[in-house]
This record gives structure tokens, sequence and C-alpha cells, in this order.
């Protein structure tokens, strides 16, 4: 078993040649590569959060697990912060701050990162308004496009810079900078604003949750604000049939989207794309681009 040295830890590597997406024969070290390569722009999206993984130990063909707890064996210099839960309970949950955890986490397969929208240190303040746009049954993510430029138009309106990536499946994220929200007020906005485009465009969008009711229209899931829910992390591999990576795009791409092949991106595309652009989504790590919620 391989034993290499990650900033300072010494972590053992092992089956580096295991086959995690049979239909590319993309093995566990491309993965640990990707995540290694790209660890400068992903980590500042995680740190702080307490994140959950989905884990594959023998591919995305076999079994897959959601995991929120540190998983047996994890080393005691792994960070992690205790998150209250309803009923006065609290659960461990491991924080992924540095390069030495993120290989770590790879190691396990932990093939894919969610992290909420807000941080372990003040969990009712939510930091983040995320939009999650999924395509219904006879559409993709060009309809998505269009309708993230509506909702971009939209939450300017009220002061709210957006910035987009893809979910690394079939759709898109918007994401947006709060200061001064709550989960359940950014929850509350975004399920208002997902209704109000309904009303404006029934043809396009939906807002309910019901998957009969997204035939032929786009789902704006407005729940991710949710204390208890999660979303893809920036720069995540996805556990999909290859390896696709949900990845922050320019509102420029998106204007011109107009097959779904040019917004699929895998872990052979977006290290490219990081040495070309930088983080997309920096701005919204920016304190200064926080911004209230309409009252």
């Amino acid at each position: 078993m391989p034993i290499t040295e990650v900033e300072g830890r010494r972590l053992k590597l092992s089956h580096l040649d295991r086959v995690l997406w049979p239909r590319t024969g993309t093995t566990k070290a491309e993965m640990l590569h990707y995540y290694a390569t790209v660890a400068e722009v992903l980590l500042p999206h995680t740190s702080g959060r307490p994140v959950s993984f989905v884990r594959t130990p023998d591919g995305v063909d076999g079994q897959r697990f959601f995991q929120k707890r540190p998983p047996v064996g994890t080393p005691d210099w792994v960070r992690t912060a205790e998150i209250a839960r309803s009923g006065g309970e609290s659960m461990e949950q491991v924080l992924v701050e540095d390069l030495a955890t993120l290989m770590w986490a790879g190691n396990l397969a932990c093939v894919e990162i969610h992290t909420p929208q807000w941080r372990a240190a003040a969990p009712q303040t939510a930091d983040r308004l995320v939009i999650d746009l999924d395509p219904g049954p006879d559409r993709s993510v060009i309809d998505c496009c269009r309708v993230a430029l509506m909702l971009r138009e939209r939450l300017a309106e009220d002061g709210l810079r957006t910035w987009a990536k893809t979910s690394g499946s079939k759709g898109l994220h918007l994401y947006a900078a709060l200061r001064g929200a709550s989960p359940r007020s950014a929850s509350d906005y975004a399920k208002r604003v997902a209704l109000e485009l309904e009303r404006r465009h029934p043809d396009e969008v939906v807002s309910r949750m019901a998957k009969a009711d997204r035939a032929g229209r786009v789902f704006l899931d407005w729940s991710q604000n949710s204390a208890k829910k999660t979303t893809a992390t920036p720069y995540t591999v996805r556990a999909r049939q290859t390896p696709t990576v949900s990845t922050p795009v320019s509102w420029r791409e998106v204007a011109a989207a107009r097959d779904p092949a040019g917004l699929t991106f895998t872990i052979d595309d977006v290290p490219g794309r990081v040495a070309e652009h930088g983080d997309l989504l920096a701005g919204l790590l920016d304190p200064a681009a926080a911004a209230p919620l309409p009252v």
C-alpha cells in the first residue's frame, strides 16, 4: 500500500488502479490527481462548511451511500465540527479545509462532496442563496440556461448578483452571496421567486416538487436553502456514468449555449478551464458581494 506525504500528513493510498467509472475506465488515481489539481479553487468553497460525501467504494455502478458522519478510522488530524440537530442532539461532521483532508477523503472513494449554504460556526446564518435548475423530461441544460437568464435578471431587481455552475448532471445551479439571512428566510425567498417565475412563464418553469408536473419544463428547486439540505460543491466530481464535474461557468457561456455537450465537463476538462479562467465563482467568496434579502 503506497504511503505518501501531503502537507506533512502521511496517507496510505489504496487500490489506486481501481476503476471507479467503468464506462470511461477512470481510476481512483485519476480522480485523486484531479482533486489535487483543482484543490486551490475547490477548498475555498468547502472551508468552514460541514461536508457530506457520496461514497462509491466499488465504483459508480456499485453500491453507493451518503455519509455525513466521519468514517470509521478517521485520522485525528482531520478537522471536524459538532453540528446541532433537531431535538437538542448534535452530529460530528468533517471539514474539508486542506489538501491532505481532500486526498484522504478521495482515497475512501468519497467521490462527491456536498455542502450546505451555511458555515459550521454559524448554522443559523445563510451566507449563500442557491437555486437548482433541473430540466424535466424532454428538456435539457439548454432550457435551464434560458430560464437561468430570466432568474438572473429577476434576482438583480432585488440587488442580488448571481453566479452559475453546472450541476455535473443535467442542470444548473445559481448562487448569490447573502448578508443577514437565515436558512428559513433564504428558502422562503427562493420559493417566492420560483413561484413568481412560474406564474410569468407557466410553459417553461415549474416550482412544485411533484415530478409529474415537470414534463416539458424546468423545475426551480428552491428547497436546497433549507438548513437540512446540501448542494453539490463547486468542482466536485459526480458519481454519474462518466466523471463529470459541477463546473463554474460564465454568463457568456450560459447565454451562448446551444448544445448540452458544450456544458458538460469532466475531470479531464476542468483543470484546463481553471488554468485559463481561474475560479469563475471567486466573486461569490468576496464579502463585498453579499447582499441582504428584500424585506
